[in-house]
């Protein structure tokens, strides 16, 4: 698929990651649509008709956290097969191990490396 066509959710509600995030994506062309918590996320994914071909979820988020809105996507039939990418700045490798297990397809320390971030992208979609 090429990225021209893909359309990611971002999930973030640091100012600072949204922009990051947003930097990189829009540099590759990607189309994007920021909500800056859960509420706001699950408007886009469950209400609003958009279709994504994945989700970057913050794992600290001020309403819900990242895991209860991958738990959510994964229980929804619209959204069960959507990629989601987990980030935090609260990284440790177990913290690694658990997003993973709980289902994220990726998982990403901040700040965010943008060569292999891009690159990880394109693996997965």
């Amino acid at each position: 698929m090429s990225q021209r066509n893909w359309h990611i959710l971002v999930v973030e509600d640091d100012p600072d990651g949204q922009e990051v995030v947003a930097t990189i994506l829009q540099h590759l062309n990607i189309s994007i649509d920021v909500a800056g918590d859960a509420a706001q996320a699950e408007t886009l994914l469950f209400q609003s008709g958009s279709t994504y071909h994945a989700a970057i979820i913050d794992l600290a988020l001020p309403d819900k956290d990242g895991w209860a809105l991958l738990s959510e996507i994964q229980q929804a039939p619209k959204t069960a097969a959507l990629p989601c990418i987990a980030v935090t700045a609260f990284h440790t490798s177990k913290l690694r191990e658990d997003a993973i297990k709980a289902g994220f397809t990726a998982y990403f320390a901040k700040p965010i490396d943008a060569t292999v971030f891009a690159r990880r992208l394109e693996e997965i979609l």
